[in-house]
């Protein structure tokens, strides 16, 4: 049965993809029978439905080569159509030549400069879906099991594949009580003690003068919680970080302000409250307030998914261990 498919490659140089005349183009036009045109930023297929998805999976893997090596070439092409025409030694050799393997490129998250971002356990993936599938998801749990890194991770993503036009990410400053006009300096040097770890994990993922210019523009803006208030944030990826310490007050505020094709993710967890009391907490509250709304969802990390030092787990059963007693 013949059909059609759209492919679309947002984010992609579309130049090197195609080759010089549309050489590496050509290369897989050549190998099959079906129709390819590459027309804007998509590639158009029409053939059989067995054949295009061989089509699908090969340009997917040099979609995913150009992200991780920053190009690729006519010999890339040819490699990845030698491997279709061996299935049973595509694995292997796909992990020996590039360091990777098929079943990894459908859960890459972000690719990062020779390397990329992926979930590193069985809830980071749940996480990943539920982020695809809801606009807005709630991640709980302990330090270390990545809720804040992935989130940057997956709004950093949007905004390169032009799902969202802006990044918001906020935290509230509670140490200083969200009342920052004692503190010298201006706001930047006011607040960057309490923004510092997105910052740290933008920097990670985009390089330092691209991240420049999009906090330069706004494309990208890092505030603390209290200067969410009167705004509505359309097409934007935003995310609330240390939501433990946000009030019930507050915590209704920063949902309300999601506008249209606006996408939001809340993460904290509820072992380290530095408010005065445990019931002041937005994100304890929350839990019961929202969980039975449709396109919201929750995500519960426990210290299995722990995965900075491999001592961070060993303190977290330490400190239960204590508490319970």
């Amino acid at each position: 049965m013949v059909i059609e498919k759209k492919i679309q490659l947002p984010g992609i140089d579309l130049i090197n993809f195609s080759g010089i005349n549309e050489e590496n183009l050509n290369l897989i036009k050549d190998k099959f029978e079906s129709t390819i045109v590459l027309r804007g930023d998509s590639i158009f297929l029409k053939g059989e439905e067995l054949e295009l998805r061989t089509i699908e999976k090969i340009i997917n893997e040099l979609v995913f080569l150009q992200n991780r090596n920053g190009r690729i070439s006519a010999k890339d092409v040819r490699l990845v159509l030698d491997l279709i025409d061996s299935p049973d030694d595509n694995s292997n050799k796909l992990k020996e030549k590039y360091g990777f393997s098929q079943s990894e490129i459908k859960d890459i998250i972000l690719f990062k400069k020779n390397d990329f971002i992926k979930p590193r356990s069985t809830n980071q993936l749940e996480y990943m879906k539920k982020v695809k599938e809801n606009d807005i998801v709630f991640a709980i749990g302990p330090a270390g099991t990545g809720k804040t890194y992935l989130a940057v991770a997956f709004a950093v993503a949007a905004l390169k594949n032009k799902e969202v036009s802006r990044i918001v990410l906020t935290r509230p400053a509670v140490e200083a009580g969200e009342n920052l006009g004692f503190l010298p300096g201006n706001l930047s040097e006011k607040v960057d003690p309490y923004l510092r770890p997105l910052y740290d994990a933008l920097g990670e993922m985009l390089p330092p003068e691209k991240l420049e210019s999009y906090i330069e523009k706004k494309v990208i803006e890092v505030i603390p919680l209290a200067y969410m208030r009167g705004r509505t944030i359309n097409n934007a990826f935003v995310i609330l970080d240390e939501a433990q310490n946000s009030t019930s007050m507050q915590m209704k505020m920063f949902l309300t302000r999601l506008g249209p094709n606006s996408k939001a993710i809340v993460t904290g967890d509820v072992t380290q409250i530095d408010l005065p009391r445990r019931d002041m907490s937005g994100l304890v509250q929350i839990q019961d307030i929202l969980k039975n709304v449709k396109d919201i969802s929750f995500l519960y990390f426990d210290k299995s998914d722990v995965v900075r030092h491999k001592l961070v787990k060993d303190i977290i059963d330490a400190y239960e261990n204590f508490k319970n007693g």
